[in-house]
């Protein structure tokens, strides 16, 4: 009962700290239908520069709000490359993720920074007896006040133009909307909710280090597509619970597999199997051409 009940806690936290990954990659795949691949990168960003900010003698919440200010940066570089200089999409993501790569080891200035001799967001909850529970609301506070932001910003005049540039691009633009400032927005805010998730966890847990955002991408998607699959969501609102839901689900399946053995090492490579299957199945379930799209809504 114990280990069952460890194995819960431990899936929670973890999965409220990554839901605003999943909650960023919405935005981008499934509401612009535009292939992110900067989140890797912006992640580390989120996590470098709250680091940075921390060593320096700053608040931990200036490091905050800045690491989601220039994580908004980030994307809309990509968004730029896209639009702009017309990258294609992939590309624009592959390059700034690379980019973004030195620019967080110049932030740091190493490759990792540890922060467990300073005063984080986390630290006021270390004195508590029940310190899992007073992270674990914490992180469901940001994470539900992100959703409901989220899902009030993409039902706004300005959101209902970006929803509709995902779905239907040619059709909205005939209308007079400038789709490349919608994508450019979009990514900005989904790069944004992302930096913020990697300046929570390296609070949370103790460091920044280079390689923590390495496939940050696939473990959203499949955050995603869980989520999906259980809820069949189809409103904003349900979209972006779904994301949340399967983000806990997603890393209770890898605390579990941890539990029986499964190797460290290994936990990438069991996640783009899950994600494959979740993708494949539905083809090999009814002898056809049948996959989960991501476009808009």
């Amino acid at each position: 009962m114990d280990i069952l009940s460890g194995i819960l806690q431990i899936s929670l936290e973890q999965g409220l700290a990554y839901a605003l990954v999943a909650l960023g990659i919405v935005i981008s795949f499934r509401i612009l239908a535009f292939p992110d691949l900067t989140v890797d990168g912006s992640f580390v960003l989120g996590g470098a520069v709250v680091a940075r900010m921390i060593v320096l003698g700053y608040q931990p919440l200036t490091g905050v709000v800045l690491a989601i200010l220039i994580g908004f940066s980030a994307g809309c570089a990509t968004g730029l490359l896209n639009t702009r200089l017309k990258i294609n999409s992939l590309l624009a993501g592959i390059l700034i993720m690379t980019i973004l790569y030195s620019v967080n080891l110049r932030v740091m200035g190493r490759s990792n920074t540890p922060l467990l001799n300073y005063i984080t967001v986390f630290t006021p909850f270390e004195q508590m007896e029940i310190r899992w529970l007073s992270v674990t609301l914490f992180f469901g506070g940001i994470v539900l006040a992100s959703k409901f932001l989220a899902d009030l910003f993409l039902h706004t005049q300005v959101g209902l133009a970006m929803r509709a540039t995902g779905d239907n691009e040619q059709m909205i633009r005939t209308l007079g909307v400038n789709t490349d400032n919608m994508t450019v927005l979009g990514l900005g805010i989904s790069n944004a909710l992302v930096a913020l998730s990697g300046a929570l966890v390296a609070q949370h847990q103790g460091f920044a280090d280079i390689g923590m955002g390495i496939g940050m991408i696939v473990a959203g998607l499949a955050s995603i597509i869980i989520g999906e699959t259980l809820l069949r969501a189809r409103s904003v609102g349900m979209i972006t619970f779904a994301a949340i839901l399967g983000s806990c689900i997603y890393r209770l399946v890898i605390t579990i597999g941890l539990w029986l053995g499964l190797a460290p090492t290994d936990l990438k490579m069991a996640t783009g199997a899950m994600v494959i299957l979740a993708l494949g199945f539905p083809a090999l379930k009814k002898g056809k051409e049948e996959r989960i799209h991501l476009r808009g809504i």
